[in-house]
């Protein structure tokens, strides 16, 4: 009667045991995901504010050039005027070339932070699994 319950004690636990290990790998393949998902966000809401301030910046010398191509229309001086206009629409989109590169960079970092983190938790998931199978549980 004793060894019966010694192997319906220890088939429970190993039960019990293997189900909370299976758990344990989804608990830490989800942690791993969420993870790289908020260093993916991140870095995307890094790079719009860098992309943000470069356009404001590129705004802000835009205009002052164009207040100093007006004056220089206002004075006669018109091939001065058509330089200063070219030049600011040289340098705003040289800006926003500057912001759109940055912002590619950071998105290529954070996809592959965010696939790091996926394979390390497909991998913590699948190690987890051999080992419960290898207990005869489940």
């Amino acid at each position: 009667m004793d060894s019966r319950k010694l192997i319906y004690s220890t088939a429970v636990l190993v039960l019990l045991y293997g189900t909370a290990f299976a758990d344990t790998g989804d608990r830490v393949e989800e942690r791993l995901d969420n993870r790289g998902d908020r260093i993916e966000d991140r870095l995307d809401k890094k790079g719009d504010r860098i992309d943000q301030r470069l356009d404001k910046k590129g705004d802000r010398i835009d205009a002052r050039l164009d207040r100093k191509s007006d004056r220089a229309a206002a004075a006669g001086r018109d091939g001065l005027s058509k330089r200063l206009d070219r030049k600011g629409d040289r340098i705003d989109g040289k800006l926003d070339r500057k912001g759109d590169r940055v912002d590619r960079k950071l998105d290529r970092k954070g996809d592959r932070v965010d696939r790091r983190l996926d394979h390390r938790g497909n991998l913590a998931d699948r190690r987890i699994d051999r080992r419960q199978n290898r207990r005869g549980g489940q």
